[in-house]
């Protein structure tokens, strides 16, 4: 048996329903403007394998580069050393399903800042309700 899964954390999921078309939510987590005005200031672009830089405030320049990018459906994207970040996008009756998922947490492992996963996987578990509601806030507004 294999037990290199045996200390992963689960992923955090968060689920919102925009009143807004995909596009409209598509291009607020797919372009740098957009992801400023409810995530973080970066220098993103939608282009598969681009590097980017989410500037994370107190915690400086964090590493980002996108793995997936499948418009205006799915984009998905390493952040830091352990992480990959996806966002979700379906279309519903003229609304949009939102759905964040953020991945690679692991009990064993620490941040680039010594923390361990398990404590930051609270806190931002806890984080990402307030984010999404910016989103719908962003986006419905």
């Amino acid at each position: 048996m294999e037990n290199n899964t045996q200390n992963t954390l689960p992923k955090i999921r968060r689920t919102a329903l925009l009143k807004a078309p995909i596009q409209k939510v598509w291009d607020a987590v797919a372009t740098s403007d957009g992801i400023a005005a409810w995530f973080m200031p970066n220098d993103f672009q939608p282009i598969l394998g681009y590097e980017f830089q989410l500037n994370a405030g107190p915690f400086g320049m964090s590493p980002c580069k996108v793995t997936e990018l499948d418009p205006p459906n799915r984009l998905s994207f390493r952040w830091g050393k352990d992480w990959t970040i996806v966002f979700e996008l379906t279309e519903k009756d003229g609304q949009t399903e939102f759905t964040l998922i953020h991945s690679g947490w692991d009990a064993d492992k620490v941040t680039e800042f010594g923390q361990p996963h398990q404590a930051v996987r609270d806190t931002m578990d806890k984080g990402w309700v307030g984010i999404v509601q910016k989103l719908v806030t962003f986006v419905e507004g």
